[in-house]
């Protein structure tokens, strides 16, 4: 059963009452759904302080209603089980930001809504299969009039920004490698996330197909410059495999995270018992332990922390571009690259169909975040 705030259901009559009930936030356009996870929160935190009206919405009534009356924002409870609910809720929006996690459960559901409604879609879905299940409704969306853009945080702006200046740069390349590299904690919902995948092993993208590889399968060395230099990182299945793709057409493209030797192994290791892992009485036991340790970086780790990535591109004739990004703390970064995407949403410039980051906005939407630094190195 939904659960509709401010004592009435959100609908074709909702506006008014929301202007007269919630005079802090005023009418809106933008619904930030799983606005009370940790993410969402940081983002719907920021989206008031920026003078954007959000209404808050979920399916933990205690959760949303709490966080609403702390923000002064108007909300709604639904669940993503509720397809009525759910058009209700999106009927009178612009845009809907999908924050709950993990995205594999969440994005059909909303993306089903946003089609039957007319609204555009964004998550901050870094989840590889994500991308591509959601680039097979860009028809549909187009049909729609609906834009279809998910990965609008630290997945995948910044690297998915990076790769499209590469492509700029060197028009004939036909491979890509892009490597990040994180200092931050995790939140509960990437933590579930990163659960639900152990069992997947790598990819990559090899002639335009992405094809299955043993988890770490390749490591090298990386300068990702600003003093962050000669790091040890290894291949994982980025969303980049799926999203560069879309946004470069480059045909081969590989994806790694720094992470020391002794980390490597024991992905490699943890390749060989994933099955196990993958197992729902394991995989169940360890989202319990997720759900009651798991907080998330604290304002401190966020302002104090930081985030690289690097990126080359090669041609068949040998020639070869490096470019790399410095920017703030992974969960900072989100919010700000969110609100971003948000903001030219607001503003009317939504184009149609699936869409990912750069390709919507270009390689130079990630240099409208403070902080952020761009270089070119060969």
């Amino acid at each position: 059963m939904a659960l509709w705030a401010f004592n009435f259901p959100v609908g074709a009559n909702a506006t008014n009452r929301f202007r007269d009930r919630t005079p802090t936030c005023g009418m809106t356009d933008l619904v930030i759904y799983g606005s009370y996870g940790y993410t969402g929160n940081l983002i719907a935190e920021a989206a008031v302080e920026q003078g954007l009206h959000p209404v808050l919405a979920g399916r933990s009534p205690d959760a949303v209603a709490t966080q609403a009356a702390r923000l002064g924002c108007p909300f709604a409870v639904a669940g993503l089980d509720e397809p009525a609910a759910l058009d209700r809720l999106l009927d009178d929006a612009t845009v809907v930001l999908n924050c709950a996690g993990p995205f594999s459960r969440t994005w059909e559901p909303t993306v089903e809504a946003c089609l039957r409604t007319g609204t555009h879609y964004l998550d901050i879905t870094g989840e590889l299969t994500v991308f591509e299940a959601i680039h097979e409704r860009s028809t549909d969306a187009e049909d729609a009039g609906s834009m279809l853009l998910p990965g609008v945080g630290f997945d995948v702006v910044p690297t998915d920004c990076l790769a499209a200046h590469l492509a700029d740069r060197l028009p004939d390349a036909e491979s890509l490698e892009l490597a990040f590299r994180a200092e931050n904690g995790v939140s509960r919902g990437t933590a579930k996330t990163m659960l639900e995948h152990v069992g997947a092993g790598g990819a990559v993208r090899r002639d335009g197909r992405i094809e299955a590889v043993p988890i770490a399968h390749e490591t090298r060395t990386v300068d990702f410059g600003w003093g962050v230099d000669g790091q040890h990182v290894a291949a994982i299945p980025w969303g980049d495999v799926s999203t560069a793709s879309h946004t470069t057409g480059i045909p081969n493209i590989t994806t790694y995270m720094a992470m020391p030797e002794r980390a490597v192994q024991l992905q490699r290791v943890g390749g060989l018992v994933a099955p196990l892992l993958s197992l729902p009485p394991v995989t169940d036991a360890l989202q319990w332990v997720v759900e009651q340790t798991t907080e998330g970086p604290d304002t401190e780790e966020r302002e104090r922390g930081e985030s690289y990535v690097w990126g080359t591109a090669r041609a068949d004739d040998g020639e070869r571009v490096v470019s790399r990004l410095r920017g703030p703390h992974t969960y900072a970064l989100t919010v700000e690259t969110a609100l971003a995407a948000v903001r030219r949403v607001l503003d009317g410039d939504a184009p149609t169909g699936f869409r990912t980051p750069a390709g919507a906005y270009g390689p130079d939407l990630i240099l409208d975040v403070e902080g952020v630094e761009r270089e070119d190195v060969v």
